[in-house]
């Protein structure tokens, strides 16, 4: 399996929280999160799968938008993380953590042959 290529139902678990994180990193907006995601070796992330997670998160009250101007260009609408979506993040991150361990206690352990 290629490093970038992971099965839909991982990504659709993991995403909305890789999104959070990367926007509780700093202000910011949808394609940089794209760009960022798959830096991190998440592939190529979609408008039509990202910008529904970000609506998301912001009807649940974790980030919020707005609109500006573009420099020479067209307007994007920037995400903030909320302080609501702060206290999320770290506390899903830690269950993700556990969850992680968990699941990693009962897999067997596979050896590269790179």
């Amino acid at each position: 399996m290629h490093d970038d290529v992971w099965p839909t139902e991982w990504l659709r678990a993991t995403l909305p929280l890789c999104v959070l994180a990367v926007v509780a990193d700093e202000e910011t907006y949808g394609y940089a999160i794209a760009q960022r995601l798959q830096a991190a070796g998440f592939g190529a992330v979609k408008g039509g799968t990202l910008y529904p997670v970000l609506n998301r998160l912001e009807q649940d009250g974790l980030v919020t938008s707005s609109w500006r101007e573009g420099a020479g260009g067209p307007g994007r609408k920037f995400f903030t993380v909320t302080p609501r979506g702060t206290a999320s993040l770290a506390e899903r991150a830690a269950a993700w953590h556990t969850f992680t361990e968990r699941a990693a206690g009962l897999l067997p352990t596979v050896r590269s042959s790179r």
